[in-house]
């Protein structure tokens, strides 16, 4: 088959709806919609994988219109968008677990420039979001979200995404999901300092003179940091398995 052949309106169509389908996922997946991956390069890898894997592609007949490409199109961007959508949650929980440890500490005014949104964000729930990230590299959740791309593909013909009711029950039950799992994550740090919290309102009401903002507040902060790197490996293993439980249910309401 000479490449002549191959440019006609099916082919074409199969690799334009294959090429947005990479594309959505690139932009919207985790890990590959990092900031600081060049959208050169998130679009070469797009090209190259649409090259790759074009040769599985089922055939689709040709549309009647070009409403309905443009129909199919925005079903292959909002398929990206729903399926990042589901796994940033998880990466929401690392983050609203680390604006709970920072404004327990008293780092609330402390804040950084995240280099993925390119927002002000409090200095914990930024450090605890590299970690997590770090985490994805560690436990090759980038070779995961490849071989869904490729197993997309195999089971969802291009252009027919629909959205439907158990995607919307399943994202209103993991934003309920986020705030549990943030404060489990969470927790200790919040415990802890808790408990310092009680303790050092009992030494100033047996002790008056005791300055909390000059001897407290360095205390608790020591606190926080002690415990944090106590239980950092176990913070990061509820993360991962929440992520792959993220994961492993993204077939179920995809392909349902």
């Amino acid at each position: 088959m000479d490449f002549v052949s191959l440019l006609t309106q099916e082919y074409t169509l199969n690799f334009l709806l294959l090429f947005v389908r990479f594309s959505a996922l690139m932009v919207f997946l985790p890990i590959f919609n990092h900031m600081a991956l060049p959208a050169q390069y998130k679009a070469i890898i797009a090209f190259y994988l649409t090259i790759m894997f074009y040769a599985n592609v089922p055939s689709i007949p040709v549309p009647s219109s070009y409403m309905s490409v443009v129909m199919m199109v925005l079903a292959e961007i909002a398929m990206g968008l729903l399926v990042g959508l589901v796994l940033q949650i998880v990466l929401a929980m690392v983050s609203y677990a680390g604006e709970q440890i920072s404004f327990i500490m008293g780092f609330t005014m402390a804040s950084v420039i995240d280099p993925q949104t390119q927002m002000s964000t409090p200095l914990m729930s930024s450090f605890l979001s590299l970690i997590a990230l770090m985490i994805l590299l560690a436990i090759n959740a980038h070779h995961w979200m490849i071989e869904f791309m490729y197993l997309s593909v195999s089971q969802m013909q291009l252009g027919a995404f629909v959205p439907h009711a158990s995607i919307l029950n399943y994202l209103v039950a993991q934003m309920g999901l986020l705030f549990v799992v943030g404060l489990t994550i969470a927790f200790p740090i919040l415990a802890l300092s808790l408990l310092v919290d009680i303790i050092f309102g009992m030494l100033m009401k047996t002790m008056p003179q005791f300055n909390l903002l000059v001897i407290g507040f360095p205390i608790k902060i020591m606190v926080a940091f002690v415990v944090l790197m106590a239980v950092l490996a176990s913070m990061m293993l509820i993360f991962s398995q929440e992520f792959q439980k993220a994961f492993n249910a993204l077939g179920k309401i995809i392909y349902s």
